[in-house]
């Protein structure tokens, strides 16, 4: 009897395998070094949103529009730029990196 097995595939699987096998998968330290950094991102940004929200609302309370929105955004910019100096400081400290 002959073998009807089709060897093109049985070649693409091995194929497929050692690709499988050769791909390169990030180690944890990786992971939790991108966590990080999304992490620093995510509050500097968020630091600079609420700072302008609230100069925001106090434009509305005070009637001084866009000055206290200006204020707070310049403010939020700093106190962002502060914070993820220290996280990023914290992150560069840890023994286990």
């Amino acid at each position: 009897m002959a073998d009807d097995r089709n060897t093109e595939n049985d070649s693409l699987d091995a194929r497929i395998a050692a690709a499988k096998a050769e791909s390169v998968r990030p180690s944890t330290a990786d992971s939790q070094a991108e966590g990080r950094g999304w992490a620093i991102g995510a509050e500097f940004v968020v630091t600079i949103l609420i700072t302008t929200f609230i100069g925001y609302f106090l434009d509305g309370y005070f009637n001084t529009k866009p000055w206290l929105m200006i204020v707070f955004l310049l403010l939020g910019f700093a106190a962002g730029t502060r914070r993820a100096m220290q996280t990023s400081k914290q992150f560069d400290a840890d023994p286990k990196d």
